[in-house]
């Protein structure tokens, strides 16, 4: 349990940026619920709660047992992605959650996490100053099958995410220079082998984001009405919940995928870098946990779950503004679903509680 000694050692204003950012996300899915004319606010209030109860009990132990469990760990991701394929819950073509009667999990969200971990512990027991190709075999066949899996669910996004935090992870545990530049050519060299390989929606999300005039009432209309919502808010934005776009039912997802493009309506310019602000603020108190932990695997640990935390955002941000394809990826804690914010909330868990321990825990 947490004493006296750990409670000195937290970190409050990654805490308070976690509330701010939370805050946010109510209010706006306050405005999204009555686009929508669903109450999803009052339902992600829930999943803030139980989130912030599994955060607090992810400080309570000694984080280091994970690495002691981490090929446990990467078997109950392979084994709970797999149950995918046989009991999952198909929802418009795509086969991704488990029905847990009371709660729809999406493992592929707490896969991310999961493999966070694994890959840092990996990493941290490989006790060397710099990581050739050799090296990378194992960690790269192990993150090759959870890949493979989510993608075929198919959930491209979310699978190049994993992949995203592994890339990161590689170049944190720092990577020689021949090995980064053959595996550099080899990522540019697999790109038409991917485009093969993805499913015709998947490739007209990218021929969209290369021209969405080219389809605007149909394919293209999501960033088109996503750009517009976001220009449309200008400095200091339309007011709560008088977002034309989103409020005329313009814009879709307004409560998942594009819930920046209306707050960036009703807030403008102002309102988007206070958010993006919070963001920053907590994922540079983040990095600076990854620095000055003693521990090597707690280092690798803080890095892989705040690289997964702003990968997400920045994609989901650039995606709205039509600088990335839309692939589906949530903004942390603002976009709505119960998975994606007890994931988020026990990866912060996790790097609390190597914060707190960092004093106590001798590297």
């Amino acid at each position: 349990m947490l004493n006296k000694r750990i409670l000195k050692e937290i970190d409050y204003v990654f805490l308070l940026c976690l509330v701010f950012i939370m805050a946010l996300g109510f209010i706006n899915l306050w405005s999204a619920s009555a686009a929508a004319g669903y109450p999803f606010q009052w339902k992600q209030l829930q999943w803030y709660v139980a989130g912030t109860c599994l955060m607090i009990g992810a400080m309570s132990f000694d984080y280091r047992k994970l690495s002691k469990y981490s090929l446990h760990l990467y078997i109950f991701t392979v084994i709970i992605l797999i149950l995918v394929m046989f009991i999952g819950k198909s929802v418009s073509g795509s086969q991704r959650w488990i029905s847990l009667g009371f709660f729809n999990l999406q493992p592929s969200e707490p896969a991310k996490l999961l493999m966070a971990i694994v890959i840092s512990a990996y990493f941290a027991q490989e006790e060397k100053e710099r990581f050739g190709l050799r090296d990378l075999v194992k960690p790269t066949l192990m993150v090759a099958l959870p890949f493979l899996l989510i993608f075929k669910q198919p959930d491209l996004g979310t699978a190049l995410l994993i992949l995203i935090i592994y890339g990161s992870l590689v170049l944190f545990a720092r990577l020689k220079w021949g090995s980064f530049l053959i595996i550099l050519g080899s990522v540019l060299c697999a790109f038409p082998l991917v485009w093969k390989l993805m499913k015709p929606y998947q490739r007209k999300r990218v021929e969209i984001f290369l021209n969405p005039d080219a389809d605007p009432f149909g394919a293209g209309w999501h960033v088109i009405q996503s750009k517009i919502a976001v220009g449309s808010g200008q400095l200091l934005g339309k007011g709560f919940m008088k977002g034309t776009q989103a409020q005329l039912n313009f814009l879709p997802e307004v409560h998942t995928d594009f819930a920046f493009s209306i707050w960036s309506e009703e807030w403008g310019f102002a309102g988007a870098v206070v958010l993006i602000a919070a963001y920053f603020l907590f994922l540079l108190r983040c990095l600076n946990i990854a620095q000055n932990t003693r521990d090597r695997f707690g280092s690798f640990l803080v890095f892989g779950i705040t690289a997964m935390i702003f990968w997400q955002m920045l994609i989901n941000i650039c995606m709205v503004l039509g600088l990335l394809p839309v692939v589906g990826i949530p903004l942390p804690l603002i976009s709505y679903g119960g998975s994606s914010v007890i994931t988020t909330l026990l990866g912060a868990g996790l790097i609390m509680n190597v914060r707190i321990r960092r004093s106590l825990f001798q590297g």
